[in-house]
């Protein structure tokens, strides 16, 4: 079953239940692969419906932050509950020492020499890592491998 299909049985599964936070999560998340179909004209695979929700839980995070400063909390509360239901749709993160052995595996299939070939690493394990771990903490991880050489 395609990741689009699962999340449209959870959105049925939702409105069975009558879980309305949870429903309308949902909805946002399959209104936001919608119009991403509709904008590029093309029908989205995994990999994509993938990139939509981590942009949704990207702009849940911001949000949050952003609540917490203006001391909203209820709010704050409110995308992190949407947080949680989004992740479901990811894959399983990677520990800190498989995304580490990635970033030396890159480097050493790229032969990067230098911090000037970080967007080679970086293009090779944005596939590989994508949706499975945090592409800041890869970026920095890569730098650091990059200024050891």
């Amino acid at each position: 079953m395609s990741l689009k299909a699962r999340i449209s049985e959870d959105m049925k599964t939702a409105m069975r239940a009558r879980e309305t936070e949870r429903l309308g999560t949902i909805r946002l998340l399959l209104a936001a692969i919608k119009q991403r179909e509709v904008d590029e004209r093309v029908e989205l695979d995994d990999t994509a419906v993938l990139a939509v929700v981590e942009k949704l839980i990207k702009q849940r995070k911001d949000s949050i932050s952003q609540f917490q400063k203006a001391g909203r909390n209820d709010l704050a509360d409110k995308e992190l509950a949407e947080v949680e239901v989004l992740k479901v749709y990811m894959p399983a993160a990677l520990s800190d020492e498989e995304v580490a052995a990635e970033v030396q595996q890159a480097v050493a299939a790229t032969g990067a020499a230098g911090p000037q070939d970080m967007g080679k690493v970086m293009g090779v394990l944005k596939g590989k890592l994508a949706g499975r771990a945090d592409m800041t903490a890869v970026s920095a991880l890569v730098k650091a491998a990059l200024a050891a050489k």
